[in-house]
């Protein structure tokens, strides 16, 4: 296989590529508003709207996320990279509700096949770079960091260009243009790790789990659903509550609001990378239920300061648990199916993008968003504490037919 850059190179590349794909998907966060006074939508058309993103992700993450095991990863990022492209330019040619609808389909898609492929393709560049070296923890954080950062990052950049340009609906989208082609760009010529002559003629492996492992990825998807579920609501209406309910106008505070927890998230991840994952759990159930009692005593005493404190700490727990989750979720897949657990695992993480804001969004209609937010939060945090707990007792003891998953969490890096 011809290799223009070495590998090491390319891991920083796939990364950048990841990380700005992610940024493209939330970048219309602080826009929310602009279209709703625009298009006079209300706060549950602007939720589907941002879901919308959730049908392309399921559907490129179930049918088409495990080919990258079988043809090749720079085949599908590439891909990825061109329908974000073309959702790009829907997005800014077709700038109404149903354009945007259709662009954040396309946007789903793009997202749905960067996801999988990207965290393998990481692993993979990382071991050629490093042949000699003992498994490493360093993929997957870059891979949770590029994931989660990359989303971080839409909102504060879409939040300065739409407060300080002059076409704040437009202007954003033509910087992700250019980013995202450039991405493609290098991606280009970053070496490619599958070899594609040495895999068997039956075709990519789907969802194929090692011996005795469905629990532990059970307890893994459940929590990265409720983690993502937090990302969702202040990616999606965040925008929405601290103009209607904190009484901000400024775009850029808007985009702020939703890149502080998603920002923290990444760095919860990067520094608490060396903790084991059951001490990440815990940390996260900890952190995740103060964080959203904070956002909920900022409705109440409207203050964007505790707000911010809030969403912050909700991010870092919400971060850890999917740090740890995602973990979990590599060491579960069978040799050779990476791509394919992590594309039904990234599938339940984008329906916990989309579905719970939008029954969130819904419940607001009939109560205030105050009450809405609390039986949210409730919900998550319930749910979460089960998850974990499933996804814990994996990490303690061997599952049937098979050996610790403690063990195979210390060594996901080399599947």
């Amino acid at each position: 296989m011809a290799q223009v850059v070495p590998h090491k190179v390319g891991f920083w590349i796939v990364a950048a590529a990841f990380a700005t794909l992610g940024a493209f998907g939330t970048v219309p966060t602080p826009l929310w508003p602009l279209y709703a006074v625009r298009d006079h939508l209300n706060s549950t058309e602007v939720t589907a709207t941002f879901a919308a993103m959730v049908l392309g992700a399921a559907g490129s993450l179930l049918f088409l996320g495990h080919l990258s095991d079988r043809w090749g990863r720079r085949r599908i990022i590439l891909p990825a990279l061109g329908a974000g492209i073309v959702a790009d330019v829907v997005m800014e040619t077709w700038p109404t509700l149903p354009g945007l609808l259709a662009g954040r389909v396309l946007t789903g898609v793009a997202v749905g096949l960067m996801a999988a492929t990207a965290t393998t393709y990481l692993t993979e560049l990382h071991r050629a770079a490093h042949p000699a070296a003992a498994p490493s923890r360093v993929p997957a954080t870059v891979a949770s960091v590029a994931n989660l950062g990359g989303l971080s990052l839409g909102p504060i950049v879409g939040g300065a260009l739409a407060r300080w340009t002059e076409h704040p609906l437009l202007t954003p989208y033509l910087v992700f243009l250019v980013l995202m082609a450039a991405g493609a760009v290098a991606v280009l010529i970053t070496p490619e790790t599958v070899d594609r002559s040495t895999l068997p003629a039956s075709g990519a492996a789907r969802f194929r789990l090692r011996a005795g492992r469905r629990a532990a990825f059970t307890g893994a998807a459940a929590v990265t659903f409720c983690s993502f579920a937090v990302f969702g609501l202040f990616s999606s209406i965040g925008s929405l509550i601290v103009r209607g309910e904190l009484h901000v106008t400024s775009p850029f505070v808007w985009g702020v609001a939703g890149f502080v927890v998603l920002g923290v998230s990444a760095v919860a991840q990067t520094v608490f990378a060396a903790l084991p994952a059951a001490r990440m759990l815990a940390a996260g159930l900890a952190a995740t239920p103060v964080g959203m009692a904070l956002v909920v005593y900022a409705l109440y005493e409207p203050s964007l300061g505790w707000y911010l404190i809030g969403s912050a700490v909700a991010g870092a727990g919400a971060g850890l648990l999917f740090k740890a989750a995602l973990g979990s979720a590599i060491a579960t897949a069978q040799p050779g199916a990476t791509a394919g657990v992590l594309a039904v695992f990234f599938v339940i993480a984008y329906i916990g993008m989309g579905l719970p804001p939008i029954l969130l969004a819904a419940a607001g209609q009939a109560v205030s968003d105050r009450v809405a937010i609390i039986a949210f939060s409730v919900a998550v945090i319930a749910v979460s504490a089960i998850a974990a707990r499933l996804q814990a007792a994996t990490l303690r003891r061997p599952e049937t037919g098979g050996t610790a998953l403690r063990s195979s969490a210390a060594q996901m890096t080399d599947i």
